[in-house]
């Protein structure tokens, strides 16, 4: 299990983004991709989006993508068109995905969703990652949604002011499609960040919070 050692002298970081939705990543984990990117200049990144959601959210995942990634350099930018809230009945379909066009990369660390998260596309996710991937550093990122299922999260990353401000406003920028959500609004997701800033005593007093099953240092 590798843990904690992102840092390899001459070589770049590897860092593995799963979302089962377009803009789940950048919810769940853009804070914490702006935090790496301010510490580590050689970064490599794999951004996978199982389902798109369609031709507008799947323009909206990729402008998204580059307003979060900056100047990192992508390793590789995968977009799927799996049906929306039907991840359970396509499992084997996506655990293709998995095994054919993931399972052979060697990130550093993962970032995906919650194992307990309420909605059955992230849960199937969460399961395929740790099915696939056993000798990396994983993190699971929460999302907040009606169903209140939020945890209790052990792994917290502190965010700068300029970057939990930068991660609420391209998330209002790049996903015009979601703020007739009601739940889509700057207020919940500084409001996140602000409990969680508060869990870990954040000098800015924000932060990302992270369920981690297992780390070696």
């Amino acid at each position: 299990m590798n843990a904690l050692g992102l840092i390899r002298p001459g070589k770049p970081v590897r860092v593995l983004c799963l979302g089962a939705h377009s803009d789940d990543i950048e919810i769940g984990c853009g804070g914490a991709i702006f935090q790496l990117q301010s510490h580590h200049a050689d970064l490599d990144v794999t951004w996978v989006v199982v389902s798109s959601g369609g031709a507008e959210r799947e323009q909206e995942g990729g402008k998204s993508a580059s307003l979060f990634l900056g100047p990192t350099k992508i390793q590789d930018l995968v977009v799927k068109q799996f049906r929306d809230s039907f991840f359970p009945f396509e499992g084997a379909e996506i655990k293709g995905i998995f095994e054919r066009e993931l399972k052979t990369r060697t990130p550093d660390l993962v970032f995906t969703h919650y194992g307990q998260d309420a909605h059955q596309d992230h849960r199937l996710v969460s399961e395929l990652t740790w099915n696939t991937f056993r000798d990396q550093m994983i993190l699971e990122y929460e999302i907040p949604k009606y169903d209140g299922d939020l945890g209790k999260p052990n792994f917290f990353v502190p965010l700068d002011k300029e970057i939990y401000e930068n991660k609420v406003r391209f998330l209002m920028q790049a996903f015009h499609s979601q703020h007739r959500k009601r739940w889509f609004e700057p207020q919940t997701f500084l409001a996140l960040m602000r409990l969680r800033g508060m869990e870990c005593n954040a000098p800015s007093g924000y932060a990302e919070g992270f369920h981690a099953r297992k780390l070696v240092w």
